[in-house]
């Protein structure tokens, strides 16, 4: 298991649109995804900051999203965050979530 965290300031006033965008244009693309488990989303309004995370199967299939696929993501979110997001990339070692592939138990 792998998981993508991107860290986004957002314009002021636009958390609102960012967690609708997230939920009608970057979900959807997410879920097309091969190797893509879940997405997790959190947003402070009053610090105008968002962080996303992906859970993937295995490191090559985000890598190969954020090749391939996050340069049009990067595109959606255009208007509502402000400058360019920080992406860090990390191995789970635990998790709660159910059903996920090749976790440790």
């Amino acid at each position: 298991m792998f998981a993508r965290k991107v860290c986004v300031k957002l314009l002021p006033g636009s958390s609102v649109a960012y967690s609708r965008t997230m939920q009608s244009a970057i979900i959807p693309i997410l879920r097309e995804q091969e190797g893509f488990c879940d997405e997790i989303s959190i947003v402070s309004g009053e610090r105008s900051e968002a962080v996303a995370i992906s859970l993937w199967d295995r490191a090559d299939s985000a890598e190969t999203y954020h090749r391939e696929t996050y340069p049009r993501v990067l595109q959606a979110l255009e208007g509502v965050i402000d400058g360019e997001p920080q992406v860090h990339t990390f191995a789970v070692s635990n998790s709660t979530i159910h059903k996920i592939p090749n976790l440790p138990r």
